[in-house]
């Protein structure tokens, strides 16, 4: 699998996953998912991923400074329906990463496990994500102003054409680098811009 070079340069989420240690999935339970993983799951990079990624990202290092994040024990709330602009989209990148499930997810085992109920829409809140830790009940919540981190002034031109059918190779590649340009200084030049990434404990 080929991908633009940035995408290693984004900073890895580790976790402690205690089912994953119980199954013996991986040694210790330890996890590590990248920007890739989220790539992956989603089937294409874009400023919707990145923001789910990276705002996960920001929450585990608030709610656990001094040890390990636990998956499946973080609670995950979104201010806008499933089915609201790219709620869902986000939902399931940050569902993969913390485990959060809805009604649907894993039962568990011996009343051990359970992945179920984690995951809520329409709360209320000030942000748009809230993450939860089930242990002591901090809470953080994350918004994100994207447009603060504009496109290329002539990428919708370009993507339209490339919609059409109409772009011309060296127009098409143009697009895919600016797009990806757009996902890069996101990530690695406004992560920590507090502008962008607006992040609060609650």
């Amino acid at each position: 699998m080929n991908y633009p070079d940035f995408f290693d340069a984004v900073p890895r989420i580790s976790l402690h996953d205690p089912l994953a240690e119980f199954l013996g999935a991986t040694e210790n339970g330890l996890l590590q998912y990248s920007y890739v993983d989220a790539v992956r799951l989603a089937g294409h990079s874009c400023p919707t991923v990145a923001a789910a990624y990276w705002s996960t990202y920001k929450a585990l290092v608030m709610l656990y400074p001094d040890t390990m994040p636990v998956r499946g024990d973080i609670r995950v709330a979104f201010r806008l329906d499933s089915a609201s602009g790219v709620t869902g989209v986000i939902a399931n990148v940050v569902s993969m990463l913390t485990g959060a499930m809805s009604d649907n997810g894993f039962k568990g085992l011996g009343g051990r496990f359970n992945r179920r109920e984690r995951l809520f829409f329409t709360q209320a809140m000030e942000g748009e994500i809230r993450y939860t830790r089930l242990d002591t009940g901090q809470a953080v919540e994350l918004a994100f102003n994207l447009h603060l981190v504009p496109a290329a002034p002539h990428l919708p031109a370009l993507m339209t054409a490339c919609l059409s059918g109409n772009a011309s190779q060296a127009e098409t590649t143009e697009f895919r680098h600016l797009w990806q340009e757009r996902v890069r200084r996101i990530l690695l030049e406004h992560g920590d811009d507090p502008a962008v990434f607006v992040a609060s404990h609650v």
